[in-house]
Parts: structure tokens; sequence; C-alpha cells
């Protein structure tokens, strides 16, 4: 029998950010500005371990480069405060597909992040999954879409334009991201062997999954509300399972 859950409203996330007790059944949700000052950056960038600080520095433009430390200083000090310890003692593992995790623990996270802006999206004993995506002039929407989404999404782009056209673009690729990335599996999931809803805020944006129409029925999707520009989208199990991994 599927379990009540709650995904509360998107909080601001900086390095001062109260914090905050993570109970059964809620998703937590933050955003991080990426638009941040030196010493914004510098104070991120103390909280990365030494292999983390490496891969910044193989970053060779500024702006990516402060992305990921503003992203992964972030996240560090946010599991630091649903942990109850130090950032540097976080280590994280990963699944063959590259998805990070905390051994022997409940907490379950995902991070995306964009030009300017990143989502983080936490729970316990249910795998979730995040994606936030600057919405801009996609000329090559279309083209896109016949190459990677599945018939019905085609079929519903074919027939919009314009802003309509690219707003709605975003909302599924950030919904079918987020799913991806919630169960683990990366690209190695074709993206045309799920449905997602194109409208703007559907209750439930899965609308079907295959070859094994009840996958559907395990997860939700839904919009993540942030800033204006933007379009960003959970992923998450409806059925928490208490487990560690």
């Amino acid at each position: 029998m599927e379990d009540s859950l709650r995904i509360l409203e998107v909080c601001e996330a900086t390095l001062g950010s109260a914090s905050k007790n993570l109970l059964p059944r809620v998703v937590h949700l933050w955003q991080r500005s990426l638009h941040a000052t030196e010493q914004e950056i510098a104070a991120c960038y103390e909280l990365l371990l030494p292999e983390e600080r490496k891969k910044a520095a193989r970053y060779r433009v500024e702006r990516p480069r402060g992305d990921y430390i503003l992203t992964r200083g972030t996240l560090r000090y946010l599991l630091s405060k649903y942990l109850k310890a130090p950032p540097h003692e976080i280590t994280f593992e990963y699944t063959e597909y590259d998805k990070p995790f905390l051994r022997n623990s409940a907490l379950r996270f995902n991070v995306s992040h964009t030009e300017g802006l990143a989502i983080l999206g936490f729970t316990l004993n249910r795998e979730l999954g995040v994606d936030v995506e600057k919405v801009r002039a996609q000329t090559d929407a279309h083209t896109l879409a016949e190459r990677f989404f599945s018939a019905h999404e085609r079929q519903t782009l074919r027939d919009l334009s314009g802003d309509e056209l690219h707003a709605a673009f975003f909302r599924c690729w950030t919904r079918k991201e987020a799913y991806i990335k919630a169960i683990g599996e990366g690209l190695s999931l074709p993206l045309h062997q799920f449905d997602v809803s194109l409208e703007p805020d559907p209750e439930q944006a899965l609308l079907a999954t295959r070859p094994d129409p009840k996958e559907a029925e395990r997860w939700i999707i839904r919009n993540i509300a942030v800033q204006a520009g933007y379009a960003a989208a959970l992923a998450v199990e409806k059925i928490g399972i208490a487990r560690t991994v």
C-alpha cells in the first residue's frame, strides 16, 4: 500500500542555512544561486575533499569551475547538517552509472545544476532524482525530440511553436532526466521508453513506462517550483523501503 509522501517547497541554500530535521515520507528541496561572490566560492572550496579540489582545478573556464565548487560545497554542507557530521568526514560511493550515494545510510540525495542555479533534493529510504535547466530558445527542439523523445511526447511538441515549444521542451527534458537519475541507470535507459506529460503543472507527470507498465506506479514525477526562466523536476519513489546500501 502506498504511504503518504510530502514534497516540501523549495528553500534557499547557503552555507548559513538553518539545520532541518528530515522526517520519513518527506522530501526536502533546496535551490542554490550560482551567482556568488569570490568569498562564497572560497568558503565552499574549503569544504571539498582533495580529490574534489583536483576535479575543480581541471575546469579551465572560471564559471563552470565556480559552479562545481558552489554546488559540491553546498551539498557537503547540507549533508553535514542532516548527518550531524563534519563535511570532510562524508564520503561518497558511486553506482556503476556514477550516481553518488552514502553507504550504510537511509539518506538519499540528488543534485543538478545549470547556468546560474543548482537544485538539491534529500529524502529517506527512497530513491530520487532532480534536474534543472535554464529555459532558452532551442532552435533544434523538434530535431532533438524526434531523436530522443517518445512518440507521445513528439506528437505533443509537433503542435507547438515559439515560447510554448521551448517551455514544453524543457519541461519534458527535466522530467525525463529526473526519472533516469532517480532509477540510477543513466542513459542506458532509452528516453523514448517512457512517457511524461508536457503540461505545465500536472499532479503526476509520469504517464507510462515500457516494457513494464507497472513501473509507472512506483514513481512520482512533479515540477519543482523555481525562479522564472528555469524548468526543474523531481522524480521520487512512492513507496519507502527501509534499506541501506
